[in-house]
């Protein structure tokens, strides 16, 4: 067993393509290897700015001798057969071949085909080119003199070396020396570009990582991750302070540095005047940096954490005078930004129209740029019309829901006035993602009540399963408006979700709407909401992959849903006394009972067997049968009753009282009776304790 160390070194990877494509080269080399006949113990991928690596264990010497048997024509087959099996096997004579004998079909040829091992350098050297020529970059490029050439390299950025050794862990490594454009695969490869330029010699990975460390690279990111943010913990702390965690910048700064090193920048307090989110969203976006807040505060500090990849000698001051400078530059626009949204627009007098449609007011800054946003005719989508048109459509929806959800309905019509006026401020303009965070805040300083400016905000969510769902009535009903016309409207012009292609987040806003529904106890009839099977389909969907995400089987959820079940409240509650129901010792005896009532009548129906249309009193011979008519006479009415209240614990409890009598009945009963009669109303006494269990759930879709 023998260990390969792979490294390709290029310029700067964009931090977002780092990982992925650390480990698409894990999986096609790998599996190339795998294919090509030999086995490893153990794979592992590595990435930083400028290289990825990867680390082969327990790689087999070669791979194994092939011996195959290829079967033939008869010996007495004609010319051109015997030909097209010669050119299949790779023989250039018939000679070649052996003849076997079958005692039924007479002699034939075989070809004894053996293709012998090969080296795992071989191997190596023969996939890594085409690997490395085909490998899935969202972007890449050509660069320097063979990009002249038709089919030269191309990557996402040029490629400076590559290393490729291979050997025992207690012998000497070798190079596979494969080449590609030019760069030929060798042990040498270079650490820090500023703090260690010089060539480093690789042989296997510990003293390759080892040797890196010392050159000022370190090289498993997520060790990178773990220094920045506990460096970046202890310096907020130092400092009186707490680092505002953010796990996806993380993931990015560790994708910029080789060699972290965390230092912390201030900017003027007069600053903090700006929102949190603003603040945190400029320093973020434009300089890659975190921001700190008080210990056990709410509101954030004038200080924030950067992360460079020089170990500066004069202990950083120049950096972080630099990106001092341009935080400051940053935070004076967004200040600006933040200013200009509160004031008036200077074009008041054309918006009067827009102002009248949407009953706004004027002197109000969110109002104007509602009002804004509908003069300009600014467009949702091109089948769909203009935002103004959409808010329309939200609005009248939302009256109408306002009525389930018993939601204020003036304070509903107020809050989907303003939820999308955001979207013409300057702060949302220079950041997309606070949409609705600062038509909540614009909404309070202009003195909208809590629940209006409440419901601007969380109008967009729950945008994901781990977001929060809207509490406030006001915003409930807001939400869901927005997402149901979303919906709506794409299924109205045919643009639904195909495969994993979603540019539209319908499924998420589906999901929403279960959410929302679910969470908070909503009456929605969405059928008649939407009128549209389709798009119902679509949300059982989406309610399916919510339960089943809960833990609820997904047998119960088809025995519960039906094609036209609209109130999905109830098709939850429904499931949850289902699965409390089927696990009791009553629950799985019933089941066990109904099944084989209703497999022996649908076995019966797809014969032709005649059942009649009602059970007969007279009909009934025996007393198993009689007692069990009674009993499903009574169980139907109790359980009836109880899903009139919507009580279907109470419903399943009525009929796990069938569990005796269908036992009794099974043991004492032939169905199947000679007399055409008494078995139609035997049969039709198992319809009825299909009918009765039908109103609960569809016990045959439950397995067990």
């Amino acid at each position: 067993m023998s260990d390969l160390l792979l490294e390709l070194r290029s310029e700067e990877i964009p931090a977002r393509m780092q990982r992925k494509a650390a480990g698409d080269l894990k999986k096609l080399v790998t599996d190339a290897l795998v294919e090509a006949g030999l086995s490893y113990e153990g794979a592992r991928e590595y990435w930083t700015p400028r290289r990825l690596t990867l680390d082969i264990r327990g790689l087999t010497a070669r791979s194994a001798d092939v011996r195959e048997e290829r079967k033939g024509p008869r010996t007495d087959a004609n010319e051109k057969a015997i030909e097209g099996f010669l050119r299949g096997a790779g023989l250039s004579s018939i000679s070649e071949a052996q003849v076997q004998s079958d005692p039924k079909k007479g002699d034939f040829y075989v070809a004894i085909i053996s293709k012998p091992g090969r080296a795992a350098e071989e191997i190596v050297a023969a996939v890594m080119p085409d690997i490395v020529r085909n490998f899935p970059w969202p972007k890449s490029m050509r660069w320097g003199k063979p990009s002249v050439k038709p089919g030269s390299l191309r990557w996402v950025r040029p490629l400076q070396s590559i290393v490729c050794t291979f050997g025992t862990e207690h012998e000497e490594t070798a190079v596979i020396p494969f080449e590609i454009d030019g760069i030929v695969a060798s042990n040498v490869t270079y650490g820090h570009r500023f703090h260690a330029p010089e060539a480093i010699t690789a042989k296997r990975f510990e003293d390759y990582a080892a040797s890196l460390e010392k050159a000022y690279v370190v090289l498993d990111a997520e060790r990178r991750k773990d220094i920045i943010l506990h460096d970046a913990r202890d310096v907020a702390f130092a400092n009186g302070l707490e680092l505002v965690e953010d796990e996806g910048l993380l993931e990015e700064v560790s994708g910029l540095v080789e060699w972290p090193q965390v230092l912390m920048g201030s900017f003027e307090e007069d600053y903090l005047s700006i929102p949190s989110e603003i603040i945190r969203l400029t320093i973020k976006t434009n300089q890659k940096c975190f921001v700190t807040r008080p210990q056990a505060g709410e509101t954030l500090s004038n200080r924030f954490i950067l992360v460079a990849n020089i170990q500066a000698t004069d202990g950083g001051k120049d950096i972080i005078h630099g990106n001092g400078k341009v935080v400051r530059a940053r935070l004076s626009d967004a200040l600006h930004f933040w200013k200009r949204d509160q004031g008036d627009l200077p074009d008041l007098e054309t918006l009067e129209g827009s102002a009248e449609k949407f009953g706004l007011d004027l002197k109000k800054p969110l109002d104007q740029r509602m009002a804004k946003l509908d003069a300009l005719n600014v467009t949702f989508h091109a089948k769909l019309g203009s935002q103004g048109e959409r808010v329309a459509r939200i609005r009248a929806l939302a009256a109408d829901l306002a009525k389930i959800t018993g939601a204020d309905a003036a304070l509903v019509d107020r809050a989907v006035v303003l939820a999308k006026a955001d979207l013409r401020t300057e702060a949302v303009g220079e950041f997309p993602e606070l949409q609705g965070v600062m038509g909540r805040k614009y909404a309070s300083l202009q003195g909208e009540t809590s629940s209006v400016a409440t419901a601007i905000e969380d109008h967009y969510k729950p945008q994901g399963p781990s977001d929060r769902v809207p509490e406030d009535k006001v915003a409930i009903t807001v939400a869901l408006a927005d997402k149901l016309d979303t919906l709506v409207g794409f299924w109205a012009i045919d643009e639904k979700p195909t495969g994993s292609k979603d540019p539209y987040a319908l499924r998420r806003a589906a999901l929403g709407v279960v959410r929302i529904l679910l969470e908070r106890g909503v009456r929605l009839p969405l059928l008649a909401t939407t009128r549209d099977a389709d798009l119902l389909a679509f949300f059982h969907d989406r309610l399916k992959v919510y339960l089943r995400d809960l833990g609820a089987r997904h047998d119960l959820i088809d025995a519960v849903l039906t094609l036209e079940a609209d109130d999905l409240l109830m098709v939850a509650r429904r499931v949850e006394a289902l699965t409390a129901f089927i696990t009791s010792e009553d629950g799985k005896n019933l089941l066990a009972g109904t099944k084989r009532a209703t497999q022996l009548l649908a076995a019966e129906e797809k014969k032709g067997t005649v059942v009649a249309d009602g059970v007969s009193d007279a009909l009934l011979k025996l007393d198993a049968e009689k007692d069990l008519f009674a009993a499903v006479k009574a169980a139907s009415a109790e359980a009836s009753d109880a899903i009139a209240k919507e009580d279907f614990r109470s419903a399943m409890a009525a009929l796990s009282k069938l569990r005796a009598p269908v036992d009794r009945f099974f043991e004492d009963v032939l169905v199947n009776d000679e007399d055409a009669a008494i078995r139609a109303n035997r049969l039709a006494l198992l319809r009825m304790i299909r009918e009765a269990t039908g109103t609960v759930a569809d016990f045959s879709k439950i397995a067990g």
